[in-house]
C-alpha cells in the first residue's frame, strides 16, 4: 500500500520557487511509491491546521515546506496527538536554522530524496505553556530581530537582513531582571537576553550550542548577562566561532524543564516568531517527532545513539 504525504508549503517563501517547483516534487513523489498531494498556506496558522486535518485524515508523512516559522506550525499542529506522522523538511526560508542544524540539503529536488530514502530520527520539541517548538525559544530585544525585520528587506539582502536590523536595535537593548528556575538550579539578576535551544543553530549562529544533541531531552540554557556593547559584541564575535560558552558574562546550562519569570515585560521569540510574553514554563519532550534527515556523519554527532522506543514516547506526549 502506498504511503500518503501530504505537503504544506508556504507559497511565498524561498521568492516562491517551491511554488514553481511543485509540479517536479509530486512527480518524483510518485515515482517513488507515494500518493502525495499538497496544501498552500495563505495566511499564519494555516500550517497548523492543516497539520491537524491531515493528522485526522491518516497521513504517514507531513512535508513542511517553507521557513522555520512554516515548520513550527506544522510541529504545532500534531505534537498533541499519539499517532503523529513522520516530517519531512524542505528548508525554503531566510536562515533555516532546523535545516541547517540537521544539513538538510536547500536544493529542493535533494531535500525530498532525503524524505524518499527513508532515514529518520526522533528529535527532542520544547513546550512553552501550551505552545510548541522545534528549535528556539528566546527574550531579549536583540531576539525580535527575526520578527521585525521587513519581509521585503529579507527577500532582497536574505539572512543579511537580520544582522542590518540586528545593528539597528543594539543602542535599544537594557538588561532586564529574571527569575530562571532551571531543574534544580536558579538564575536571578539582570541578563540582556537568553535562549533555549534544541539544536545548534540559533539566530544563524550555526554553533551557539557546539555540544548540541538533538534527541537526549535537554535544553541548552544560554543567558547573556547585563553588559556593555562592547562585551556583547565580543561574546557575538566568540559565538561565530563556539567559543563563548566560557566568557563572564554567559550562563551556559542544560536543564529539562525551565520556568522564566519577570516583573518586567518580556516578549518571546519562539522558532523565529513573535511567541507572546513572560511568564513561560519551557518542557522538553524528549524525541517526540520523527524526522526525515540525510543519513551522514554530521548528524551521527548530533543524534543520541540510544533513541528510546514509540511507547516511552507517548507516555511523554
Amino acid at each position: 500500500m502506498r504511503q500518503r504525504v501530504r505537503i504544506i508549503y508556504n507559497p511565498t517563501s524561498g521568492k516562491e520557487l517551491f511554488k514553481k517547483m511543485l509540479p517536479d516534487v509530486l512527480i518524483k513523489l510518485d515515482k517513488a511509491g507515494f500518493e502525495a498531494s499538497a496544501y498552500a498556506t495563505e495566511k499564519s496558522g494555516d500550517a497548523t491546521v492543516e497539520a491537524e486535518r491531515a493528522l485526522k485524515e491518516n497521513y504517514d508523512i507531513l512535508i513542511a515546506a517553507g521557513g522555520d516559522g512554516t515548520l513550527n506550525e506544522v510541529v504545532n499542529g500534531i505534537a498533541e496527538r499519539p499517532n503523529r506522522p513522520k516530517l519531512g523538511v524542505i528548508p525554503m526560508g531566510t536562515v533555516n536554522d532546523f535545516g541547517r542544524a540537521l544539513h538538510l540539503p536547500t536544493d529542493i529536488l535533494k531535500a525530498i530524496d532525503t524524505i524518499i530514502e527513508g532515514y529518520t530520527a526522533r528529535v527532542d520539541i520544547g513546550k512553552m505553556n501550551s505552545r510548541y517548538f522545534i528549535n528556539l525559544a528566546a527574550g531579549g530585544k536583540l531576539t525580535e530581530v527575526s520578527y521585525e525585520t521587513p519581509s521585503k528587506l529579507k527577500s532582497i539582502v536574505g539572512p543579511f537582513a537580520y544582522y542590518i536590523k540586528g545593528f539597528e536595535m543594539l543602542p535599544q537593548m537594557n538588561a532586564i531582571d529574571l527569575r530562571i528556575e532551571y531543574d534544580e538550579e536558579v538564575f536571578q539578576g539582570e541578563a540582556l537576553l537568553f535562549f533555549l535551544g534544541l539544536t545548534n543553530s540559533m539566530a544563524g549562529f550555526e554553533k551557539l550550542v557546539p555540544d548540541a544533541k538533538l534527541n537526549d531531552g535537554y535544553f541548552t540554557l544560554l543567558i547573556v548577562e547585563k553588559a556593555n556593547l562592547a562585551e556583547l559584541g565580543h561574546i557575538m564575535t566568540l559565538a561565530s566561532r563556539g567559543e563563548h560558552v566560557k566568557h563572564p558574562k554567559v550562563v551556559y546550562k542544560k536543564a529539562k524543564s525551565i520556568n522564566i519569570s519577570s516583573f518586567s515585560e518580556l516578549q518571546l521569540n519562539v522558532d523565529g516568531e513573535y511567541g507572546g510574553k513572560l511568564p513561560a514554563n519551557f518542557l522538553n519532550l524528549k524525541q517526540h517527532i520523527e524526522i526525515f534527515i540525510p543519513n551522514d556523519t554530521h548528524n551521527e554527532e548530533l543524534i543520541h545513539e540510544n533513541q528510546e522506543d514509540e511507547d516511552n514516547q507517548d507516555e511523554e506526549a
